[in-house]
């Protein structure tokens, strides 16, 4: 419980106060106790007795007083609390010879007029407290009915006191009794809490010691009544009107207590929200202000956990500029007029520890914005939400027991992505096959995908996003797996067993902007908050969404953060960054004009450049054996270079581990769309990306965005008949496997699908049905790229050194007429791969090709014209060795036969 003020009420307010009650009880003090001072040893007033006889009274009272204290203090609890509401400080209940509530037992008096110290009990006047107008009266004591004792003076007090009172000299001066003060909140706060823009709602509700014992206030809308249970004792609050309630208890100190809250037919038995200090620590505060909280989920949204004994869940959320912040949900009927949270200092954070809710209830913050009027947010670090359309957050705890160690071992161990086999199939999890959930995807994409040999999977966005037909790239729950399909934990379960079956899982991550959905991160708190001041900088001109602020140090912790959380929380092993130009460039699909250059006149982003850099720094540092990869379509240096390593722009590396060829994937499927007859006017479509193929880390990806909107299906892009296109595709493939650089391949392309992608009914699944009449063809397809992942995950060549140029040579690649490509790929021992594609629709039997003179025969490991693959079956079955002939600048060279339309691999017998 936070410090209060000494009346729990407005600190100016109360101050005045106290000084006015002051001022006239010293003053009517003072007026009696002079004359009281110069006579001889006090006699009691109107008693006539001796010092002695006062002495023998005062010892035969103090044990009075002692004896009945502790027997009739739950009983004053009860009346006090009862008289505290609505501005009374007394009560109706006059019990003789005991004083008022607050005051010091006051046995008989030493001096005449010392009874002005004593307040005549009667109904206090509105807004006036019962001693005030005591002092003021100056009733005689003979006619004062006395008060109930009160916890917070000992019986051991008053007897000191009355013991130093029978001296036989002057006595020492009475010290001024604590003026009890009214329990009920002030109007101001009052009015705070009912708009719900109160900063500190916990300074004034619940608890508070103030003179005169303990003050409780509640504010419940909607109450008949609120009781306050402290161990035996019971104290119904006095109800102040507009849902409040508040009380008075003669305690010496805050109890252990608990509330019953009456409702029209239910009593609710709660913990009182208002009761607990705040649960987000000092070093978490510090961390989210310094934007380097690494784990910031730890510390904002909805937090299941036991706080000071309690069990309960912990809401916090970062709005500076709202005036109030509140918490609705299922557990308060969506009323947070109860739930108000306070503001944690200068960091903007607002947090309260609710307890008695936990798990799968449902909820939102309220937030006033700045000028007064209100929004109801879902939570920006929520880790579950509901399943869209609806929008509320919801309270999460994980309990998945993750059975995957061995893969995380490996995978830190391993060799890093670019050294390592890396054949990816992507997939958008909806789709795949429709109407499945995580936990029955578990059960057959692992085994589909680990018969294909791929080594990795990689999911189209999967955090949580309103619109089903932006795919995922339109997120608002940036720290929540999609609803659609299960929950978090069933998500986990999916990786659990896409792991165990030896699969790493690779996922799309939404990092440069998001939708401008009124109740999620859009002017959050009422102003720009997530996206940048500038609205030339924070509409993205391409999607009609907005961009984040990457120079706010909060936002990018936000970013940074989620990269972090969902490789340690869902062990995903690597993040495929989407949209990384549109991040970079500040004129990026902008007009001049629209834009406004950096601080060196130029047109980078540099508060871009700097997140990107921490984010991969920070994820790399923290999860051994992950892998980013940049999906950059433009020739940004040092993309996948070290942060540290500083380029010839006179920037470091931005940190990827890789980054996507877009233009290789643009320029060959370019090639591969002209009739064979124009292709050697393109050839240099297929050669072009080995001039900086070493400049990145680059992966190859065929990826969705390439068969969707009008681009066609893989298979439909190719030139010909049906055959021919079967041919191409499979000769293409085979060209891209041997290609420097990773593989990616999008869903459905693995079988030859004709029809473009859609996301509402997935890939065409019936082509492999074997009662239907093509089904032979489309098998043939997707057991071409099986055999090319196996004899790929067998082959370092293939792989090793992807990215040195020394495991790559050209044998032919100016054979535009013939249609001809041929090259040679190195394994870290120097053992090659002969990769050869014929891309004209004849057979091209006896072709000579250059060939190292150390290899003395070689054999064919793959052919895409084989029969099972639904080819011609053009091979070389034979070992082939090679002549004396020099050729292709080569001291050796070997005839083969090259099939139409394929690719063949030759490897050292």
């Amino acid at each position: 419980m936070t410090p209060p003020t000494p009346s729990g009420s407005d600190p100016k307010k109360t101050a005045k106060k106290k000084v006015a009650e002051k001022a006239v009880t010293q003053k009517a003090s003072a007026k009696k106790a002079e004359p009281a001072a110069r006579k001889a040893p006090a006699k009691k007033a109107g008693a006539g007795k001796t010092a002695v006889g006062a002495a023998a009274d005062t010892a035969r009272a103090v044990k009075a007083v002692a004896e009945k204290a502790g027997a009739e203090a739950a009983d004053a609890v009860k009346a006090v609390a009862k008289g505290g509401g609505g501005e009374k400080a007394v009560t109706k209940k006059p019990v003789a010879k005991k004083t008022g509530a607050g005051k010091a037992v006051a046995k008989k008096a030493l001096v005449k007029e010392a009874a002005v110290d004593k307040p005549v009990v009667k109904k206090a006047a509105a807004k006036k407290a019962a001693v005030k107008k005591a002092a003021v009266k100056k009733a005689p004591a003979e006619k004062a009915p006395a008060k109930k004792v009160t916890a917070r003076r000992t019986a051991a007090t008053k007897a000191a006191g009355e013991h130093a009172a029978v001296e036989p000299v002057a006595p020492a001066p009475v010290p001024p009794p604590e003026t009890p003060v009214s329990p009920a909140m002030d109007a101001g706060d009052r009015d705070r809490l009912l708009s719900g823009t109160h900063h500190d709602p916990h300074g004034v509700l619940g608890a508070h010691p103030v003179p005169g014992g303990v003050a409780f206030r509640v504010f419940r809308p909607y109450a008949l009544g609120v009781t306050v249970v402290a161990g035996d004792v019971r104290a119904e609050l006095q109800d102040d009107g507009d849902g409040f309630f508040s009380g008075l208890l003669p305690l010496r100190e805050i109890p252990a207590y608990r509330l019953l809250v009456t409702y029209e037919g239910s009593v609710q038995d709660t913990e009182d929200a208002y009761a607990f200090l705040p649960a987000l620590g000092d070093l978490d505060l510090h961390l989210i202000g310094e934007g380097r909280h690494e784990q910031l989920w730890t510390a904002l949204g909805a937090q299941p956990m036991t706080h000071q004994g309690s069990a309960g869940t912990r809401f916090t959320v970062w709005a500076p500029n709202a005036r109030g912040v509140r918490v609705a949900g299922t557990f308060n009927f969506w009323d947070p007029s109860a739930f108000a949270m306070r503001s944690l200092g200068s960091t903007g954070i607002w947090e309260l520890f609710v307890p008695g809710v936990g798990e799968g209830e449902l909820y939102k913050f309220e937030i006033t914005r700045p000028d007064g009027s209100k929004t109801l947010r879902a939570d920006p670090l929520a880790r579950r939400t509901e399943v869209p359309p609806a929008t509320s957050s919801i309270i999460h705890a994980s309990h998945h027991e993750w059975q995957d160690g061995e893969w995380l071992a490996n995978r830190a161990a391993g060799a890093p992505a670019h050294e390592a086999p890396f054949s990816v199939y992507e997939i958008h999890l909806p789709s795949w096959r429709p109407g499945l959930t995580y936990r029955q995807l578990a059960e057959q994409l692992p085994a589909y995908v680990k018969d294909l040999g791929f080594t990795h999977v990689e999911l189209m966005p999967v955090a949580e996003h309103p619109f089903g037909g932006s795919w995922g790239y339109q997120v608002t729950g940036f720290y929540a797996p999609t609803a659609r399909l299960g929950t978090p934990d069933d998500f986990k379960y999916l990786v659990d067993a896409l792991h165990q079956a030896g699969i790493g899982v690779l996922m799309d991550w939404v990092p440069a902007h998001f939708p401008r959905d009124d109740w999620a991160l859009a002017e959050f708190d009422g102003r720009t908050l997530y996206e940048h001041e500038d609205p030339l900088r924070a509409a993205h001109p391409d999607w009609g969404t907005l961009e984040f602020d990457y120079g706010r140090r909060e936002v990018r912790n936000f970013l940074v953060a989620n990269a972090v959380y969902w490789c340690e929380e869902f062990h995903i092993d690597g993040l495929r960054v989407d949209a990384v130009a549109s991040m970079l460039y500040l004129d990026y699909s902008r007009e001049p004009g629209q834009w406004i250059p950096n601080v060196h006149g130029g047109r980078e982003n540099l508060d871009a450049v700097d997140f990107l850099q921490e984010m991969n720094a920070t994820v790399y540092r923290r999860v051994p054996g992950v892998v980013t990869i940049a999906e950059e379509s433009t020739a940004w240096d040092g993309v996948t270079r070290a942060t540290h390593h500083m380029g010839p722009g006179g920037f470091g590396g931005l940190g990827f581990g890789l980054k996507w060829n877009m233009g290789w994937m643009h320029d060959s499927l370019d090639y591969m769309a002209h009739e064979p007859v124009h292709r050697k006017y393109h050839h240099h479509e297929m050669t072009f990306s080995m001039v900086y193929a070493y400049s990145e880390n680059y992966v190859l990806p065929i990826s969705h965005d390439e068969v969707v909107h009008g681009k066609r299906s893989l298979v439909s892009k190719m030139p010909g008949d049906w055959w021919q296109q079967r041919a191409n595709l499979r000769a293409y493939l085979a060209f891209m496997w041997a290609h420097p650089g990773k593989q990616l391949l999008f869903m459905g392309q693995e079988f030859a699908q004709g029809a473009e992608w859609s996301e509402a009914h997935g890939p065409d699944w019936w082509l492999l049905d074997p009662a239907y009449g093509a089904e032979a063809d489309h098998r043939g397809v997707r057991d071409l790229v099986r055999d090319l992942n196996v004899v790929y995950g067998h082959t370092p060549a293939l792989w090793q050194r992807d990215t040195d140029p020394s495991g790559f040579q050209w044998i032919v690649g100016d054979a535009s007429e013939d249609n001809v490509f041929a090259f040679l790929r190195y394994d870290a021992e120097g053992i090659p791969l002969l990769s050869v594609s014929n891309l004209a629709p004849v057979v091209r039997p006896g072709y000579r090709l250059g060939a190292p003179d150390d290899v003395p025969a070689w054999l064919e490991s793959l052919n895409t014209d084989a029969a099972r693959y639904g080819g011609g079956d053009v091979t070389n079955p034979e070992i082939v060795k090679p002549d004396p002939q020099s050729w292709h600048g080569r001291p050796a060279s070997l005839q083969v036969t090259l099939p139409p339309l394929a690719t063949v691999w030759l490897r050292p017998a």
